[in-house]
């Protein structure tokens, strides 16, 4: 693809792409995307976008398409490569010319560059950063901001790039240009200073940007490309010029007026600057220990004194407080961080440890905690309005990293770390701050409220570090409970507060006694006509006393009925997903937490479900969540989730149908579900036996949930044994048959489970539905390459259908002698052979006596193979009967054998466990004794073969072995 043509015909699909009529736009996407791979098309798109007289859009597709094309097609063991050729031609073109006229397309240039730097740069494209270098040296303006938004650019992808040779390279990099991008920085300032000195604030813009992007890119190469940056002169002297340079820039910015786009620029620049701080505290605390006090004067006197006043914005005080808690939390500039050997400390740390100490006096510390709770930590004008206006969005919890970039969490995390460092200091100013606002005030005094309100968030994030000096118990009494009482409007603000605070210590410092009334506390505090921010809250306060290590159902119980009629009160009137979600969660984890006591209010659980479910058709996380209480309510009401089938087996069908699109959402959710439906359901019915009818799509999607899918099916096998395989044999032998051979042998042992259960149930039929499939688990049995646990799975099917189907067995070694052209003799023997040599790498005693049972049931088969084999199956029941037998009353017992005392059901039993229960009373392995069969089986064998063959077959046995065989006869 190449010639003016070319670019004429690309041209005019571009435009045609850039349509907004399907039938004109469908086409042009399909064609571009055709010529992805043809030759010369990226060359095509870079003259197209290179060309500033066409059509903004169109060219901005251009650059779209190309950036796309070299993720795809750029480096050389890609698929349809681009041609070297193309390559060094594109590479010229790209840094030809920095006069990109358009804003966001140079952006898309710059960060289109980079990418091919990441892969060509240094060793394709030494001429990159030369040509960056000089560009950025160009007196126009846009030339030198594109310029430098592409070195930026390149810059970050450089740094980016982790393996040894590749930061090697950058460390070279840094070396040759620090000193330059340092000098570009530092003009690029004093040209914006001097600017701002004459007021002319569009001059202050222009320089700020160029100021900032070189900033950017010595940030990267000082973090990344200095490894230690106390050694290199330029690295200390850039942290140096940022002290100097942040005060003069702080003020500037006050002083340009609010609606010039110069103090936009200006924040942004005085934010890079703390977060250049913040990078090198973090990542080299002890080449940074020579700015800690200059850190510690210039950051609490602009947010913990007067001097601040007028100067601040909201990211500069986040930055500012980040650095003072790096600093108070830093472990590199502790003294005990070292202790056992005192001359392997670095001199650092005590220079650290000392400026800490002088720095934080009693009256600094005193001073930043009162400002703190008394500044910071207040509600703001801001957030009152939220409340009023969106009170589901308040009570979000930002959580994770926010406290990095947002005021409120970054001053509470700034206020544990202080805490946790000057506990002693802190202690006494936070209690007298609480004793003062427990007075009793005016509801109507915004400001006492908003005070107390802050200090009683204090006390609930300082808990665990309060632990000794609060008496919690006789506080929550006395005083914190007559505090809901006032249900004033203005008073929300407290009562939200207090409910929150309480969560705060439950898991901290409550005596058990006490859960009944804060459940009494947490209920009137759900009620519709409380505020709604305040019913939030309690809520969370009621789940987290619900998930206490102490919660005791008993206590519970009265509260249930009450508790579930709020909480769907609450559910009905919020709106907010993410809020239906945490309510509903809550209501999930009290039915969690209490079991079965929920049983008597299913029907009032059962009224709101159903209409949450539709209404919640656009919000699959939502309907998640009310899966995830489904499972929880099954759970609890055991067998009498029957009455919940009409609304439940239609949503589980719903939810694991993958030819529903919501099927991503919500389709581990409905397996789960599904299962735990099984287990609890007492009989098979007609609609649970048609949802089977969605299992073989699962199946065949494969996935994390394939263990949940064969459970699923063998409670099916255990619930309705003939309806089921009468119906779906078919389908479970494809199912079984189609993963054999794809999973690891932790699959295989539960597919193999599902076949074992099969023949527990159907004796004479299982084998017959799998037996195109027993020579393939001969064949690996055989083949004795598999793992120990495969190799005890598949001897244990064998073994079953020895016991109970010895016709069958012989059936399929005749067979798999046809199918191998094998004498049956010959693969018989060579069985018995493998099994003697796998017998003792099967661990369970369960599966050790089934194989003996099967090995002893096999010697009265009339078969000369097996004769033969007669002394090696000695040898291995032998071996069994110590695994399995006990003395008592000087009599061997099988120990593996249920009496009567198995019948006993316990009350905390699915349905399925008691399923299970029955079938293993009927299973050979517990109910059948070893010893009297291994007797009954040679008493029998003696009959057979006459006394004088099966003495002579005896004495062939070791005397040992027929010694202890005597021990187990008496």
């Amino acid at each position: 693809m190449d010639g003016t043509n070319a670019v004429g015909i690309v041209l005019e699909t571009l435009t045609k792409a850039t349509s907004q009529e399907a039938s004109i736009l469908k086409p042009a996407e399909q064609q571009l995307k055709e010529w992805e791979t043809h030759a010369g098309f990226y060359s095509v798109l870079q003259t197209i976008y290179s060309n500033h007289s066409i059509d903004v859009n169109v060219r901005w597709l251009a650059v779209l398409y190309f950036k796309n094309g070299i993720d795809k097609y750029w480096r050389k063991t890609a698929p349809n490569a681009i041609a070297e050729e193309e390559k060094t031609e594109i590479r010229a073109r790209l840094i030809g010319t920095f006069n990109e006229p358009v804003a966001p397309i140079a952006t898309q240039l710059a960060v289109l560059i980079s990418k091919v730097a990441r892969v060509d740069c240094p060793r394709e494209w030494q001429e990159l950063i030369p040509t960056l270098l000089e560009a950025v040296k160009q007196p126009e303006p846009l030339h030198q901001q594109r310029a430098l938004l592409t070195m930026h650019h390149v810059t970050k992808t450089l740094a980016s790039k982790r393996l040894l040779s590749d930061r090697k390279l950058f460390r070279e990099l840094t070396s040759n240009i620090f000193s330059f991008v340092l000098n570009l920085w530092n003009a690029h300032t004093e040209n914006f200073l001097a600017a701002a000195r004459s007021h002319d604030y569009d001059g202050v813009a222009t320089f700020v940007e160029l100021s900032m992007l070189a900033l950017k890119i010595l940030r990267k190469q000082l973090v990344f490309g200095i490894p230690e940056p106390q050694k290199v002169s330029d690295a200390l002297t850039l942290v140096q010029l940022v002290f100097q340079r942040i005060k003069p820039v702080v003020e500037l910015r006050a002083q340009v007026p609010c609606s010039h786009l110069a103090k936009e620029k200006l924040e942004k620049q005085i934010v890079l600057y703390m977060k250049l701080l913040l990078d090198v505290q973090d990542n080299f605390p002890l080449a940074y220990v020579n700015f800690i006090k200059q850190s510690l004067e210039l950051t609490v006197a602009y947010v913990f004194t007067d001097a601040g006043k007028g100067l601040l914005f909201e990211r500069f005080i986040v930055q500012c407080m980040n650095l003072i808690k790096g600093i108070v939390k830093c472990d590199a500039y502790r003294l005990n961080k070292l202790e056992e050997d005192e001359d392997a400390k670095d001199p650092a740390v005590y220079v650290a440890a000392k400026v800490r100490e002088e720095f934080f006096t009693d009256d600094t510390v005193v001073e930043i905690c009162r400002r703190l709770l008394s500044q910071y930590f207040l509600i703001v004008p801001e957030d009152l309005r939220m409340w009023e206006e969106d009170p589901e969005g308040y009570t979000i919890d930002e959580g994770g990293e926010s406290w990095k970039f947002t005021l409120r969490p970054c001053t509470e995390v700034l206020f544990l770390a202080l805490f946790h460092a000057y506990k002693e200091i802190f202690t006494p100013v936070l209690l007298q701050m609480v004793q003062s606002s427990q007075e009793a005030c005016d509801p109507g005094d915004m400001n006492t409220l908003l005070l107390k309100e802050a200090v009683y968030n204090a006390m609930g994030l300082a808990a665990f570090e309060l632990f000794d000096e609060v008496d919690f118990d006789q506080w929550l009494t006395s005083h914190l409970l007559s505090e809901l009482q006032n249900k004033q409007a203005s008073y929300r603000l407290i009562r939200r507060r207090v409910i929150w605070l309480i969560g705060q210590w439950i898991g901290v410092k409550l005596s058990p006694n006490l859960h009944p009334t804060v459940y009494n506390a947490i209920l009137p505090l759900l009620a519709p006509e409380e505020d709604l921010v305040v019913r939030i809250t309690a809520a969370q306060t009621l789940k987290i006393a619900v998930d206490d290590f102490e919660f005791k159902t008993e206590n519970f119980t009265m509260y249930l009925e009450s508790s579930f009629a709020l909480l769907f009160q609450l559910l009905q009137q919020v709106a907010e997903c993410d809020t239906k979600m945490n309510v509903l969660h809550v209501l999930s984890f009290i039915i969690e937490r209490v079991g079965h006591q929920i049983q008597p209010y299913v029907s009032k659980l059962t009224q709101y479900l159903p209409m949450l479910w539709e209404e919640s058709r656009d919000h699959n996380m939502l309907r998640c969540a009310i899966l995830s209480t489904l499972v929880h309510l099954v759970q609890g009401v055991g067998s009498l989730s029957v009455n919940l089938y009409p609304f439940l087996l239609p949503i589980i069908q719903f939810s694991t149908d993958v030819s529903q699109p919501p099927h991503v959402y919500l389709l581990e959710d409905g397996i789960d579900l599904w299962y735990d439906t099984l287990q609890n359901a007492p009989v098979m019915t007609k609609e649970l036996l048609q949802l089977f009818g969605n299992m073989s799509e699962l199946l065949e999607l494969g996935s994390e949930n394939l263990k949940t899918c064969f459970q699923i099916m063998m409670a099916y096998v255990l619930l309705g044994p003939e309806e089921f395989l009468q119906n779906y044999s078919g389908a479970v032998f494809a199912g079984c048959v189609s993963l054999l051979n794809h999973v690891r042998p932790e699959g295989i042992v539960i597919v193999m489970k599902l076949v074992e259960t099969i023949f527990k149930v159907f004796p004479v039929e299982g084998p017959q539905i799998f037996r195109q499939m027993m020579p393939t688990v001969l064949q690996k049995v055989l083949q004795k390459e598999v793992y120990p646990i495969e190799m005890s799975m598949y001897l244990s099917l064998l073994a079953r259908i020895i016991i109970k189907n010895q016709p069958t067995f012989f059936m399929l070694i005749e067979q798999a002698g046809k199918m191998w052209n094998r004498a049956p003799s010959e693969i018989l023997d060579e069985l018995l052979q493998v099994w003697m040599d796998k017998i003792d790498t099967i661990t369970q005693a369960e599966r050790r006596k089934l194989t003996a049972l099967a090995l002893i049931s096999l010697i009265t088969a009339n078969s000369s193979v097996v004769n033969a084999r007669f002394p090696d199956i000695i040898y291995a029941v032998t071996e069994v009967l110590h695994d399995v037998c006990r003395e008592e009353n000087g009599t061997q017992i099988d120990y593996l054998v249920m009496g009567d005392r198995e019948e006993l059901e316990d009350e905390t039993e699915t349905e399925h466990e008691k399923r299970k229960r029955r079938l293993s009373l009927k299973d050979p392995v517990f109910c059948i004794s070893l010893r009297d069969y291994v007797i009954s089986q040679l008493t029998e064998y003696q009959r057979q073969q006459g006394t004088p063959n099966f003495e002579q077959l005896m004495q062939s046995i070791d005397i040992e072995i027929q010694q202890q065989l005597q021990e187990f006869f008496k």
